[in-house]
Order: structure tokens, then C-alpha cells, then sequence
């Protein structure tokens, strides 16, 4: 652990531009060894009103200042968080238990998400308007111009602390908005290190504020007042839908949940998906939104898919996210490994089978494969969060896409196929906000439009349709008469 790391104990709330010392303060912990990492602000809603005062005080500067100003800040903001990726990596593994290397991983991602943001700032336009196409349009100059939509809350989720924070922050900023970010509170100090670059970057005071606390204080505050243009948030479906509820006029981005699934054709070579499917499954105790879930396998392949899946599961290492060795850590609280393994039981006592994992030690589940698995069950129609892959056989591929669309989510699915036609026909009658043709659904790359559909979400994220979002279109109309 890094010098600086190690001295992280307290951190205060980010106002106007300066760190501010909160009337209360909580511990979090490590989730795998359980250590006190830091103390956090809980802001109290006066403490809240601060921050958006001050974000509405920056609304003039940020929405005046130059595109190439806005690109040069996200760049040196790159190139600081370049120069200290494996501090920046370690805060992940340490407040998330996510693995070193994959927290590199997301370090690495949150770079190019700065770096796109950053080009995206000198691609804000709009288009001209042949207004002469309407009978009484003649002599008539249109066009349209976006800006910034005000002040935007970013309310971000545990599961990549610094990424997420991007694909809100990166955009918002391009686009000349303030933020007030309000972070997990268990994985704030990845808000703190970012907030920390951006000022040095040259971000003007109250463009960003950052306040932690209660989402029933700090969360609904920003949800609630009207000074507050948008709320842009990732979650679980239920704080989402509350979050609608309550929003009124202002617009609302919605990142939610997912139980994604990836269909597995007759004739695919197996031994080729397998890797990817223990990824797209594990990776990161399976805390992703669009981790693999469901598995729907031909039979002509079923009983050689979920062997050589097991087998490759068994060699995943488990253990200290600091580990260099270590696949798969803590799940991010005691809480979740109690009900991941009351979900776990239910399966089992209505009928399905355990093919591996199903225990735990500590705060780590262990990776967990469910053959033969109903519907109605909670490891298949409720989003697990954990890696927990449930795997079931089909007569042909019509049935699979039934089964994949069965679910109250619709983010992002996969199919492994060697049929052109298959494929097509996967893509059009799968109803998800992503297909996936020979991957799996756990596939994103950021500059990709990332979002779903029933209770997966609303809007979508990927860095130039968040600025879509983040931006109001005006018409412009020249009377030439």
C-alpha cells in the first residue's frame, strides 16, 4: 500500500472547491478483512444545500467556458490519474475488495473514459434545417444549437467506484455542466482521489462538489429540489423507480439492475467460450451489472458446457484483493453473502443442483454454478449481484430467447452461434437494450451507448449519448424577409 493511501483516515465533504469539515463522520471497512479504512462525512441536508448552491453559483463559468478549455481540463485530469494508476488502483481493491488486477483494469478503463470525454467536448453541435421542405417555411434560416442542461446529481453504485464516476463526471463536464456527486458509501474514497485530480486539473470551484452521507438525506435532496436539472443515476430498480417518482420535470438517466444471460448454440467450440464465460460470470465476485447470470445451453452441447465450466471455475484462486494471484474476493458486505446463500438453498431445496461453490468463508462466496434451475426461482429472476451462474438446457434456440426475455430486466445479452440467421434473429427478437453476437452479455467497451430496457433502465450512458442526455437542444429560427 502506497504511502498516501495508507494516511487516508478522514475525509471531508468537496464544496465550492474546498474540502469541508462535516458535522458527522462514519467508519467504513474493509469488506474482506473487515479493518477501518476511513472515516466519511454523513452531510446533513443543510450540508447539501451548500453544494448546490455552489454548483448553481459555477452554472454561468462552466456553461461559458470554451470546448477546448473543457477538453484541456479532462486531459490533464488523464494524464494525473496516468502518472498515479496504481494508487488509484489500490483505493479500488481496498474500499470495493475488488482484485488488483482487476481494479487495474477499471483504472485503465476510467483513463480512456477521461480521454473520450475529453474529445467528446469539441463534438457538442447541432444541424441546419431545410425549413423550405413545409409550404410557408421559404426565406427562413434554421438550425439547432445543444447546452448545458444546469446542474446535474450523479448518484453512483459500490461496483466500479471509479469508472461510474466517470461515464457521470466525464460527460457532464464535456458538456459545460456542474455536478454534485453523491457516491457509495462504501466506496467514496475513489470520488475523493478523482475530485482531488480535477481540482488540480483546473476545474473551477463548485463545477464539482462531492457529499456523502444517506441517500434518504444527501440522494433525495438532489432528487427533490428544482435547482437540481437532472439526476443521473446507477442502482438497484427499486431506488430508481423511486428515484422517477420523485424527480417531477427534471430529466433522469437510470442505470438499473439485470440477471443478463447468453444463449449457447449447437456446433459452438466450447473449449473457446469457456474463458469468457468464467469471466463474464466471476469477475468481481459477479458485482456487475451485466455480469452472466443465465445460461441457456443446446442440448447437444449441455453436458460438455457445464463440465469444462466447472472444471475452469475450480482453478479460479480465491482470497486478499491486494493478492496479485487472487480472482475472486469478498462480496462487499456480510448481508449480501447471506442472501446470496438463502438464494442458494432455496435452489436447492426445489430441485436444482449445485455444481460447484454454494459455501463461503468470511465475507467470500465462493464461485457458484446452479444446473437446472426454474424460472421462478431468485437466482434466476432477481439480479444476484454475486457469482453465482445458473445454467439450463434447451431444445433449440426460439426457446432460449423465450427464456432470456422471461425476466422483468432487458440490459444486455449474448449468443454464441456458427448461423448467420441465428445470429439475426437473436438481434432482433431478444428484447434488451444490447446483443452481443458470439460474446457474452458482460461485454462493454465505454464509448459504447450502454443502457436497457423494462426495469434495466432508462437513457443511456457511453460518453456521447450522455452528453445527449446532459444537453438541451435549442432551435434557432433566421427570418430573411
Amino acid at each position: 500500500m502506497t504511502e498516501s493511501l495508507a494516511s487516508v483516515r478522514k475525509k471531508h465533504l468537496l464544496i465550492n472547491g474546498e474540502w469541508v469539515e462535516a458535522g458527522e463522520y462514519s467508519s467504513i471497512r474493509s469488506p474482506y478483512s473487515g479493518d477501518i479504512i476511513a472515516e466519511i462525512p454523513m452531510a446533513t441536508a443543510a450540508e447539501t444545500e451548500l453544494a448546490i448552491e455552489a454548483a448553481m453559483n459555477a452554472r454561468q463559468e462552466m456553461a461559458k467556458m470554451p470546448a477546448h478549455k473543457r477538453a484541456e481540463i479532462l486531459e490533464n485530469l488523464v494524464r494525473s490519474l496516468q502518472d498515479r494508476a496504481e494508487e488509484a488502483a489500490e483505493i479500488i481493491a481496498l474500499e470495493a475488495a475488488k482484485p488488483i488486477a482487476t481494479a487495474r483494469q477499471e483504472v485503465s478503463r476510467t483513463i480512456e473514459t477521461y480521454k473520450f470525454a475529453a474529445e467528446e467536448a469539441k463534438r457538442i453541435h447541432g444541424e441546419t434545417l431545410p425549413l423550405d421542405a413545409a409550404r410557408g417555411g421559404e426565406n427562413r434560416l434554421a438550425y439547432t444549437v445543444r447546452e448545458p442542461i444546469g446542474v446535474i446529481g450523479a448518484i453512483t453504485p459500490f461496483n466500479f467506484p471509479m469508472n461510474l464516476v466517470a461515464h457521470k463526471v466525464g460527460p457532464a463536464i464535456a458538456s459545460g455542466n456542474t455536478i454534485i456527486l453523491k457516491p457509495a458509501s462504501q466506496t467514496p474514497l475513489s470520488s475523493f482521489f478523482i475530485a482531488e485530480l480535477l481540482l488540480e486539473a483546473g476545474l473551477p470551484a463548485g463545477a464539482l462538489n462531492v457529499v456523502t452521507g444517506s441517500g434518504r438525506v444527501t440522494g433525495d435532496k438532489l432528487v427533490t429540489d428544482d435547482r437540481v436539472s437532472m439526476i443521473t443515476f446507477t442502482g438497484s430498480p427499486a431506488v430508481g423507480i423511486g428515484i422517477r417518482s420523485k424527480a417531477g420535470l427534471k430529466r433522469v438517466t437510470l442505470e438499473l439492475g439485470s440477471n443478463a444471460a447468453v444463449i449457447i448454440d449447437k456446433g459452438v467450440d466450447i473449449d473457446k467460450i469457456i474463458p469468457r464465460c468464467v469471466s463474464g460470470a466471476f469477475a468481481f465476485q459477479g458485482q456487475v451489472c451485466i455480469s452472466l447470470q443465465r445460461a441457456y445451453v443446446h442440448e447437444d452441447v449441455y453436458d460438455e458446457f457445464v463440465s469444462k465450466l466447472v472444471n475452469e471455475t475450480e482453478k479460479l484462486i480465491i482470497g486478499d484483493p491486494l493478492d496479485e494471484k487472487t480472482d475472486v474476493s469478498a462480496l462487499i458486505s456480510s448481508g449480501d453473502v447471506e442472501r446470496t446463500l438463502s438464494w442458494i438453498q432455496e435452489a436447492e431445496s426445489q430441485g436444482a443442483t449445485v455444481a460447484a461453490g454454494g459455501k463461503s468463508e468470511g465475507n467470500i462466496l465462493y464461485p457458484t454454478i446452479i444446473c437446472d434451475a426454474e424460472s421462478t426461482m431468485k437466482v434466476s429472476c432477481h439480479e444476484v449481484f454475486a457469482p453465482i451462474v445458473v445454467i439450463n438446457k434447451v431444445k433449440n434456440i426460439e426457446d432460449a430467447i423465450e427464456l432470456v426475455n422471461d425476466s422483468r430486466y432487458g440490459l444486455q445479452a449474448g449468443i454464441y452461434t456458427n448461423d448467420i440467421n441465428t445470429a439475426l434473429n437473436a438481434a432482433e427478437n431478444l428484447y434488451v437494450g444490447g446483443v452481443m453476437i458470439n460474446d457474452i452479455p458482460t461485454f462493454r467497451v465505454d464509448n459504447m451507448p450502454y443502457g436497457g430496457v423494462k426495469e434495466s433502465g432508462t437513457g443511456r450512458e457511453g460518453l456521447k449519448y450522455a452528453v445527449e442526455e446532459m444537453t438541451e437542444m435549442k432551435l434557432v429560427v433566421w427570418n430573411r424577409n
